[in-house]
């Protein structure tokens, strides 16, 4: 397949503004640009109410971004990640796509402030990411939430917190997850696939980034064979909750997202996988430039509201089968 032409008309914009590449930048510096950035993802859609909160945590408070949508509660929450490589993002990067998550998904979605490498490295954004969850399964009721149904989603960096956060509720006794949101995870440390190699260098991220992200995370060696830092690398992934695994064609991290769906699919959890042609890491965020994006939302939300609308446990998979059976054959 070939480039999308919105998306290479992106990186043309990009390629104008002649900024050295991320992983040659300070930490502050890429903060900076990523925020700068993060301004093209195009005006935010309103909602019903957005609250900032703080979470307790033994390790200080967790800033929570809630934004409620204008549907009657009570209503299922997905508790969002979001991406960064573990260095960069925030509430603020995220806040556009969080809006058009809630209204399209008719979910409270609760945004994480976790912890930022390289001055909390890893465990520190996989614990605070847990640890909101946890509260947001027990409070659900405070923020207009279902406790019975709270999902996990994330992209990028994201992806790999939500991924963890699952295994680690599977590990730690709870909360119970209807479902995961994986958009372009980051599942393992190696960085040594085919689509490292192939589209490791042109298309926004690059493989010298994915390498500069890792190192600022990790403390050690012996973390890059961490489950909780590399799901991919997790010896059982059975009983984890039902996945929509989202990968992008021009993506360094797609055939890492891929294997970490057929992973699951071994494992017995029910998964769809959905490749995005002509698109690139990001993508999803720029509903305001490129068509595709918009369409990868719709078809999330609608993922979303499948798991959401479920009966419990055995009827998940099926649902979600269905809807992406009706996706694919529409086309």
């Amino acid at each position: 397949m070939l480039l999308d032409p919105q998306v290479q008309a992106f990186l043309d914009q990009v390629a104008a503004m002649n900024l050295p590449p991320l992983n040659t930048m300070s930490v502050e510096e890429a903060r900076q640009v990523a925020a700068a950035l993060s301004e093209m993802h195009g005006a935010p859609d309103p909602v019903a109410s957005v609250d900032n909160l703080a979470l307790p945590s033994p390790e200080g408070e967790i800033p929570i971004r809630v934004y409620t949508p204008e549907q009657r509660g009570p209503l299922p929450v997905l508790l969002y990640c979001h991406g960064g490589g573990w260095v960069l993002g925030d509430l603020e990067s995220h806040d556009t796509l969080c809006r058009t998550l809630a209204n399209a998904a008719g979910c409270v979605v609760a945004s994480v402030d976790y912890r930022l490498a390289p001055e909390h490295k890893f465990p520190a954004a996989a614990e605070d990411a847990y640890a909101a969850t946890r509260w947001v399964a027990e409070n659900a009721g405070q923020i207009g939430g279902d406790p019975q149904r709270i999902a996990v989603g994330g992209d990028s960096a994201g992806g790999n917190l939500a991924a963890v956060v699952a295994l680690m509720a599977r590990d730690r006794g709870g909360p119970h997850l209807v479902f995961q949101l994986l958009i372009y995870p980051a599942t393992d440390t190696s960085c040594d696939t085919v689509s490292c190699r192939v589209n490791g260098e042109g298309y926004f991220l690059t493989l010298e980034m994915m390498r500069w992200f890792w190192n600022h995370y990790l403390s050690s060696e012996a973390d890059r064979g961490n489950a909780y830092a590399a799901p991919l690398r997790a010896p059982d992934l059975r009983g984890l909750p039902p996945a929509l695994v989202v990968t992008a064609e021009f993506d360094p991290l797609r055939d890492e997202g891929e294997a970490y769906a057929a992973r699951l699919r071994a494992a017995g959890v029910p998964v769809q996988l959905k490749r995005y042609d002509g698109m690139i890491h990001g993508f999803f965020g720029m509903g305001a430039l490129v068509d595709q994006a918009r369409t990868a939302m719709e078809e999330v939300a609608a993922g979303l509201r499948a798991a959401f609308s479920s009966p419990p446990r055995q009827g998940r998979g099926n649902a979600l089968k269905k809807l992406f059976d009706s996706i694919r054959s529409s086309r």
